[in-house]
């Protein structure tokens, strides 16, 4: 129970120191060039170690702390992608959409982006990109058109797409599982507003590169394997995807966590791809990234156990009680720059206790859960280094520059701020206007 009296001792200081070495350390990885991850689970056993010698934690408590829902979530989603890929769906979808697109490159970019965005409703934002930023630049290069408009739109537009649903960006899976949020609740509360920032973004891409998509392009002819090669499997592959969605509407029907979901279509799948190497899907997990997961929360859970994060709250706490509106809105601001500045998982991992611990006090947290699934996911958009799915849209288009010979062709941090920054703060404004002119939609309790 958190108190207005919580003094600050001992091991509230080794937790607090704990976490923020660790989180300047993965923060500061461009310059130490030491992977995230081992910094992570570095400061994960440091934690415990630390935890055990004070009181305050055990290795009991830290596996505790571990959301299994986000890690087999994410998990079994990243080896679906995995099946379906070599299929070459993806492949046929891009170019069937630059086809129809007919040379006119803003119907072009919307219709990729239209793409993308569905996409990341269903899977997180950095497989999104993934998937479409290489089929991207073969497109705009049988075109002969600058790249880098449809790169900058992928990746705002998968950032945005994906804090519609669940599913669609790791920080919402945090959120939904430490608050109880179903699938459907979600996307009810989440819906509109991503739809109002996906128009919003439109229009600001339209506006950063109106030069560039007035340009003619070439003819496009057919680009090589750009055709279907596995229809059985891809076809199933929609279909299965197609019965997860109505089992994620019904989950909660169901009694099942959103990972029980996505772990039966993914056996379904592997039913279907039986004659396929097991080890071949599973070999493209990003281990490293559920690592990292697991790490966060064994850190922020031995902070938890510190009460530290109780005692951080009771200072935000008289400001929450104060004006809910007002704190909601500074909360996605907050979020969204220093999401920008910094990877958004970490920032919700500690904000989400936080939170709770607010809830166990009598205030109505609901909507500080959405402020801060809005402030972290459209953050994400702000720099560069905003969200993965930037930077690998940002060292995809380095690497086409240094073989094209053309350093214009490279996206830097200069012409993020300029295109990209201006997304997120239309996205923002729109989002604070959302949140106050139906406030009392987003309060209403979350059903359980």
């Amino acid at each position: 129970m958190l108190e207005h009296g919580l003094s600050f001792d001992m091991k509230m200081m080794v937790s607090a120191i704990i976490l923020v070495v660790t989180f300047a350390a993965i923060f500061t990885e461009s310059l130490h060039h030491l992977h995230r991850t081992k910094v992570a689970m570095l400061g994960a056993a440091t934690m415990v170690i630390a935890g055990q010698i004070f009181g305050f934690y055990n290795p009991e408590l830290a596996i505790e702390a571990i959301d299994w829902n986000v890690v087999f979530l994410l998990g079994a989603m990243m080896t679906i992608v995995a099946i379906m890929i070599p299929t070459g769906g993806f492949q046929a979808l891009a170019y069937w959409i630059a086809k129809v697109s007919n040379g006119r490159l803003f119907l072009l970019i919307v219709m990729l982006g239209t793409a993308v965005t569905i996409l990341s409703l269903l899977l997180d934002n950095v497989t999104t990109v993934i998937i479409f930023g290489p089929l991207i630049v073969l497109i705009c290069q049988a075109l002969k058109v600058s790249p880098i408009p449809f790169l900058l739109a992928a990746a705002l537009l998968s950032d945005t797409g994906g804090v519609a649903t669940l599913v669609g960006d790791p920080p919402n899976l945090m959120i939904g599982s430490a608050a109880d949020i179903d699938f459907n609740t979600f996307f009810i509360r989440m819906g509109g507003v991503v739809f109002a920032a996906w128009v919003v973004t439109i229009f600001v891409l339209r506006l950063v590169f109106h030069e560039k998509l007035k340009k003619k392009p070439q003819p496009l002819h057919l680009i090589e394997g750009s055709a279907l090669k596995d229809k059985k499997t891809w076809f199933a592959s929609l279909a299965v995807l197609g019965a997860m969605v109505v089992l994620f509407i019904l989950h909660t029907a169901l009694h099942w966590e959103a990972w029980v979901v996505a772990s039966l279509g993914l056996t379904v799948m592997l039913l279907i791809t039986y004659k396929a190497s097991l080890d071949n899907y599973l070999s493209e997990i990003e281990l490293s990234l559920l690592l990292f997961f697991v790490s966060l929360f064994v850190i922020v859970g031995g902070v938890e156990h510190s009460h530290f994060l109780e005692y951080i709250g009771s200072f935000i706490l008289p400001f929450v009680q104060d004006d809910l509106l007002v704190a909601c809105i500074v909360l996605m601001w907050v979020a969204a720059i220093l999401s920008a500045a910094i990877d958004n998982i970490p920032f919700t991992a500690a904000m989400i206790p936080i939170i709770l611990g607010m809830e166990t006090q009598g205030v109505n947290v609901t909507p500080l859960w959405w402020s801060l699934a809005i402030g972290v996911g459209m953050g994400g958009n702000g720099t560069h280094l905003g969200s993965t799915a930037n930077v690998f849209i940002v060292t995809l288009s380095e690497r086409l520059a240094k073989q094209e010979g053309k350093p214009s062709l490279a996206i830097t941090p200069g012409m993020w701020f300029r295109k990209g920054t201006p997304v997120m703060v239309a996205t923002l404004v729109v989002s604070s206007l959302a949140m106050w002119l139906f406030f009392d939609f987003f309060a209403a309790p979350i059903p359980h």
